[in-house]
């Protein structure tokens, strides 16, 4: 059972990774085309005040965690906490040359902070376990 929902959590991880890419990299915003039929409207998770940048906080939290939990068996490049990172900061800095893109600086700050954070509450909980 434990390594069904191990391989699960990894199926999840690397599905996971996929669609960011393609959303990422696809001309348009593909939620905003699905949600509202405008390729140029980004959909808003939580109405707050820093605006669609809160979907790259909890998409990059999201996916920091789940390479936490696939990292514990499978180490690999992909499942690098230094990956999440890059890959973190490239995708945003691609919108510079991705047609009907933009670069945002707050997303690109909500990505990278998504991973901090989660690794750090990782670190924490490590630390709590050598006590």
């Amino acid at each position: 059972m434990k390594n069904t929902i191990f391989k699960l959590t990894e199926y999840v991880y690397y599905f996971s990774l996929i669609v960011l890419l393609i959303l990422y990299l696809f001309p348009g915003s593909l939620l905003g085309y699905f949600l509202y039929g405008n390729l140029g409207q980004q959909p808003n998770l939580i109405t707050n005040p820093i605006g669609t940048s809160i979907n790259h906080l909890i998409f990059f939290s999201y996916i920091t965690v789940l390479v936490i939990i696939v990292r514990i068996r499978i180490k690999n490049i992909l499942t690098n906490y230094l990956f999440i990172l890059f890959i973190s900061c490239i995708l945003e800095i691609f919108h510079l040359i991705v047609p009907n893109r933009a670069f945002e600086l707050y997303d690109l700050i909500a990505n990278f902070t998504g991973v901090v954070i989660i690794l750090l509450i990782n670190s924490f909980v490590k630390w709590r376990k050598q006590l």
